[in-house]
């Protein structure tokens, strides 16, 4: 009796063993991962919380994300913007919170940036114009081909760098 229960035992053992190993072997990458970024620019704490998806081969700007549309700054969730203290966005006031981030990219010329209140958001679907704390214009520029989306912080401020695009927003 005790050998049948010995044998039992094992073969449940091992069963439950190869499910957990065949379930994990399911796990697929996650095609925009979440990534974030943080750094000091004038006495504030920044941080920077967004998915990060990759070109692929895509046409992206124009393409996969459309000139003159808003647009989350990432992928997935909105992007938020966390600053510990009030600070000056390409010299505008912005106080202390955290804000949903959102973009509306430009062929040319000016792109415009938002910090909208409401920070916790899917994409930019419910994304509300009443609701922006701040909106600032600054201009997009060529930059060496980044694959997947990353987010910078330097003493000056922060930049977007996706595909061959570069979105610099200067903080005081």
């Amino acid at each position: 009796m005790k050998r049948s229960f010995q044998i039992k035992a094992a073969l449940l053992f091992a069963f439950a063993l190869l499910t957990v190993t065949f379930a994990k072997a399911q796990d697929k990458p996650i095609a925009s991962p979440r990534d974030s970024v943080s750094g000091k620019v004038a006495g504030s704490t920044i941080t920077i919380n967004y998915g990060s998806p990759s070109v692929k081969g895509r046409k992206i700007w124009g393409g996969l994300e459309a000139y003159g549309k808003v647009w989350r700054a990432g992928a997935n969730e909105a992007t938020t913007f966390t600053t510990t203290k009030a600070i000056k966005v390409e010299g505008k006031a912005l106080a202390a919170g955290t804000y949903g981030f959102f973009l509306i990219p430009a062929e040319s010329g000016t792109w415009t940036v938002i910090f909208n209140k409401v920070a916790k958001q899917w994409g930019a679907f419910k994304y509300d114009e009443k609701q922006d704390a701040l909106r600032v214009t600054v201009k997009g520029k060529t930059a060496a081909k980044h694959e997947r989306l990353v987010y910078t912080v330097s003493a000056k401020g922060f930049s977007l760098l996706w595909d061959t695009v570069e979105v610099p927003v200067s903080v005081k």
